[in-house]
């Protein structure tokens, strides 16, 4: 049946839409449609020097005194592009084949200096520098590089269409190194040209840059090259430039890395029983990186180990009708990954594809216009089953086959409109979405996004008798999104409808059969370093649901408050009042929640999150009182040694008997040897007690258990080069306790070891 995209099945309330629709009118009588400051940004001529430098944290090059110089002059937070309190210089050139960067960071007092060796993405405690650069000069988005004091790598995706949103999952293969001196530190890098995107061409490139650092003292500072103007949606506009690059080309674009995963996994079928010894499972690999050109980038995979080294952040799922949400975390996926996202709607969650024996992909931009394609297989096909009172997981005995497009174009300064679809085939199930979206900008202050899909799915006769649903379902999902912002206020109002038999199976969209509309808004103020808080403010709002019959599903009100100021620190604390349906009747919710965070010493960040108040037993159909506190303690004990505790705590009473209570644990310690090398282990413990004479049930089978505990954990190894090339080797091992068994028992324990080295051509 051919896909066609109608909304014949949407059934509005169009009390809903009228009032979206006039505040919106309201907003935009207030809006000066044409932009009122047009930027002018600096530009400096990029050195090109042939020498190559030695990464130690010594400027003893002589190409360094030819380089081109920047000063971090301004502090753009708190302040607001004054002058910066500390001096920093940085220094670029490019050689044909990198861009080399170097900082010195000067500090009156160096030993308050904070830095440890950290392993990649995790330095933002301590003090660092970097550089952002938007290599297509098209200010929507832009790379970002950072160093520590001693050499520990950050890197990242910026996206500036909408604010400063960042993408760590971003890898890239460049080399960097420290120093702590007696004036300060110093940093160098050297980011490969094949490490970047950007326009081929033979003329003169223009690249926005901006030099930054991140000064963690009793408050965090952060300076920059350019001095920031809060009025200025965009941030990238007010990055200086460098001129040059002329027939730049990246260079050595093909990367070969094979892999080889060797592991040995033992089960108990039984427990109490024995031991069920497995065998060793060899698992050779290929990935395959060629940059076909400047602009476009093929990956592609050969029976790949696609095994998440490490375990998931611990999440408690108890009273809890939605699925929980875990990042992408593999390298396969992670690349070019931000190429398929959409405006409003996760239709992407690759995390979805579990087992893949094959896998490709092609991503690019070429001038306005970027795009994806992704082709996989997979040997564990499970989705999500969504709803509007709550979600489940399908899983299907057969292997499927995967593909999702994409294509964006840019229109204008800031526009864009893109297309997405998804495809996932087995013998007896089918899933296809197509999709709309964009964002147009009314003025510098005022945008509005939008994005129509629909589905159709054909379901095999396990998912038709265990979630009673058709054969067929087809449907539609709409949403738009307006919204006001200003340095100082944010005013928003969203509209969205997503059809009963709309599925996004690719995706991560929980909710089905609901028509939404939200109004509401923030406001902030801003202190100086030296104020107890240098950034407080408000925000709120109203949204009320329905099903697609017309039916009142949830009406809600919250209003909150944050602070951020000396210790570094932030807190946000609000209530929430809520009207809520849950299998045919109607409840009063009402929340009162905060989360705080601050360093009482400069190697200690302290942390909890906690709410009580009135909320619905969902096993049970009634009200309780619920009470959730969750802390957590992260610690440097010092360069070497890193602990991290993650604790959640949970009970529900119904008139003063307790139903449950649950405990969960969440410990990791690492030892950092050096940049390369560390060993982490992790432990992960959770203990749910239910009174079970407090349950309400119809079948003795359905009777919970009294005592229900989980434990895994893990000792691994590894050496990093970079992200492609490493070494792991670790032992994990896992077990429960239910109301059979006297005490925690094993079931499972696995040995493995993983090799990948990146050969450049």
């Amino acid at each position: 049946m051919p896909l066609r995209i109608q909304f014949k099945k949407l059934k509005p309330s169009w009390h809903l839409f009228k009032s979206m629709f006039v505040f919106v009118l309201t907003m935009i009588a207030n809006i000066n449609y044409a932009f009122s400051q047009q930027i002018q940004c600096n530009s400096q001529v990029l050195a090109e020097i042939s020498q190559s430098i030695t990464l130690d944290g010594v400027l003893d090059e002589p190409s360094w005194k030819n380089a081109t110089k920047m000063m971090l002059s301004y502090e753009n937070n708190p302040g607001e592009g004054i002058p910066a309190p500390v001096k920093t210089e940085v220094y670029f050139y490019q050689d044909g084949k990198s861009l080399n960067v170097a900082f010195k960071a000067y500090d009156p007092n160096p030993e308050l200096i904070r830095a440890s060796l950290r392993d990649r993405d995790a330095l933002w405690a301590d003090d660092n520098v970097g550089i952002i650069i938007d290599t297509f000069n098209d200010e929507r988005g832009a790379y970002e590089f950072f160093v520590n004091p001693l050499g520990a790598q950050a890197d990242m995706k910026m996206d500036d269409t909408d604010g400063w949103n960042e993408d760590d999952s971003w890898d890239a293969i460049w080399d960097s190194a420290g120093q702590i001196t007696d004036f300060g530190y110093v940093v160098e890098m050297s980011i490969p040209f094949s490490s970047l995107r950007f326009a081929e061409t033979e003329k003169e490139q223009v690249w926005n840059v901006a030099g930054w650092r991140n000064y963690p003292r009793d408050v965090r500072i952060q300076m920059a090259t350019y001095k920031r103007d809060r009025n200025i949606k965009c941030n990238l506009c007010q990055f200086q430039q460098l001129v040059g690059l002329q027939n730049i080309k990246a260079g050595n674009n093909f990367q070969l890395t094979p892999t080889l995963t060797l592991s040995k996994q033992d089960e108990k079928p039984e427990v109490p029983g024995d031991w069920q010894s497995g065998s060793v499972d060899a698992e050779p690999g290929l990935d395959i990186r060629w940059g076909i050109t400047q602009d476009i980038v093929l990956n592609a995979t050969i029976n790949p180990d696609f095994s998440q080294v490490e375990a998931d952040a611990g999440q408690l799922d108890v009273n809890n009708t939605y699925s929980l949400f875990f990042p992408e975390k593999r390298p396969f996926f992670l690349d070019g990954a931000s190429y398929f996202d959409t405006t409003n709607f996760n239709f992407v969650h690759t995390r979805n594809i579990a087992e893949p024996d094959v896998g490709a992909k092609v991503t690019g931009k070429t001038n306005d216009h970027s795009y994806g394609v992704m082709l996989a297989n997979d040997n564990n096909t499970s989705f999500l089953m969504p709803g509007n009172q709550g979600s489940d997981i399908a899983t299907l005995d057969e292997k499927s086959e995967v593909a999702i497009a994409r294509y964006k174009v840019d229109v204008g300064e800031r526009n864009n409109i893109g297309v997405l679809m998804t495809h996932r085939q087995a013998s007896h199930y089918n899933n296809t979405l197509v999709s709309v979206d964009g964002t147009y900008w009314i003025s510098q202050k005022d945008k509005i996004s939008y994005q129509v899909a629909r589905s159709e799915t054909d379901n095999p006769e396990s998912v038709v008798e265990e979630f009673e649903v058709n054969k067929k379902q087809s449907d539609q999902a709409l949403s738009i999104n307006y919204s006001h912002s200003t340095r100082d206020y944010n005013l928003r109002a969203d509209y969205s409808n997503i059809g009963e038999d709309f599925r996004a199976d690719l995706g991560f969209e929980t909710r089905s059969n609901i028509e939404r509309v939200v109004l509401g808004g923030n406001r902030y103020y801003y202190g100086d370093e030296d104020d107890t808080f240098t950034r407080w403010g408000y925000f709120g709002d109203w949204d009320k649901t329905y099903d697609q019959d017309g039916n009142m599903l949830e009406e809600e009100y919250e209003i909150h408050g944050n602070l951020q100021g000396k210790k570094q620190f932030y807190s946000n604390f609000g209530i929430v009042h809520r009207k809520r349906l849950y299998d045919g009747e109607m409840f009063d919710e009402t929340q009162f929640m905060q989360f705080a965070r601050f360093r009482p010493r400069r190697n200690i960040e302290l942390g909890a999150f906690y709410r009580f108040g009135k909320q619905i037993d969902f096993a049970n159909t009634r009200l309780g009182d619920v009470f959730d506190v969750d802390p957590y303690i992260e610690w440097d004990v010092n360069e070497h040694i890193k602990i991290d505790l993650n604790y959640s705590y949970s009970q529900l009473e119904v008139n003063d008997d307790r139903i449950y209570t649950a405990h969960q644990t969440d410990l990791r310690i690492g030892y950092q040897f050096d940049m390369r090398s560390i060993l982490k282990f992790v432990v992960q413990y959770t203990d749910i007690e239910r009174d079970p004479d407090l349950y309400i049930y119809d079948d003795i089978e359905d009777r919970p258990d009294r005592n229900s505990r989980y434990f895994s954990s893990q000792l691994i190894y590894s050496y990093k080069i970079n992200p492609q090339t490493l070494f792991f080797i670790g032992y994990s091992d896992g077990g429960y306790q239910d109301d059979n068994l006297d005490s925690l028992a094993r079931d499972q324990r696995t040995i493995f070891t993983k090799f990948s080295y990146a050969w450049q051509l």
